[in-house]
């Protein structure tokens, strides 16, 4: 994300998610769509526009389908596994979600600070 004096962020980050995912509304820096919220989706590390307004985005994250959303990103005993991981942190998995590799059952999952799961994905340079 690039500060720039007198002009808005390219994006302004809004959510993470315990998987490594990021949500952020786009202030024109993504090249999606401005104002509305996207998605850096760890197993792609694309953005991807939601098409959801901020107040729509927090309706959707009380009321909406994330059984849905995130079903590709689950496996035997997710639940009991992310409810121990604190606010703070994310799953850091490998191999990475966005690399070939065995189902996310099979692959080393384990609790580290969610700012070094940033550094790693978002390109903070541009």
């Amino acid at each position: 994300m690039s500060l720039r004096p007198g002009l808005p962020p390219s994006f302004l980050l809004i959510a993470d998610d315990v998987l490594g995912g990021f949500f952020a509304i786009d202030g024109g820096g993504l090249g999606l769509q401005s104002g509305k919220v996207c998605y850096l989706a760890p197993d792609t590390l694309t953005w991807e526009n939601t098409g959801l307004s901020y107040s729509d985005f927090i309706v959707w994250c009380f009321s909406g389908d994330l059984e849905k959303y995130y079903r590709d990103l689950r496996w035997p005993g997710w639940q009991d596994e992310v409810s121990a991981v604190p606010g703070d942190r994310a799953l850091s998995i490998y191999p990475f979600l966005s690399c070939a590799g065995p189902p996310i059952a099979d692959r080393s999952r384990r609790p580290v600070p969610v700012d070094e799961i940033y550094e790693l994905y978002v390109d903070t340079r541009s």
